[in-house]
């Protein structure tokens, strides 16, 4: 069952759905449901969502809001969103508490991921 009035679901746009799922599995381990060719959904990772075929992106620089993995290792993870695709747009930066790095995956949406060790 849901919580009454917490964030519960997240959509964003996808212009390739099979690189965009290829990605998250690999670099994230995720599984997807699919509901027909332009739409697939995922659960079990702190928020549910899903992806729609559209060919618009979410970006910080466009006023997006920007979801945050955490990481126990950010090297590790950073270097599995290259190995799989994904174009790193903020290199490693600190900030007070931890540090983090921006990506975009293959269909041009932009996360990050935190740690809190460099």
């Amino acid at each position: 069952m849901s919580d009454h009035e917490k964030l519960n679901y997240v959509e964003f746009p996808a212009c390739d759905l099979p690189a965009t799922k290829a990605f998250f599995s690999r670099v994230f381990n995720w599984q997807f449901t699919d509901y027909g060719p332009e739409y697939t959904a995922f659960s079990g990772q702190g928020l549910d969502g899903g992806f729609f075929n559209a060919p618009l992106k979410s970006l910080t620089q466009n006023g997006a809001a920007l979801l945050v993995f955490y990481s126990n290792d950010i090297h590790a993870t950073y270097k599995k969103v290259q190995l799989h695709g994904g174009t790193i747009l903020k290199p490693i930066f600190e900030f007070p508490g931890g540090c983090r790095f921006h990506f975009a995956e293959p269909s041009g949406n932009e996360f990050a991921v935190w740690a809190e060790q460099h």
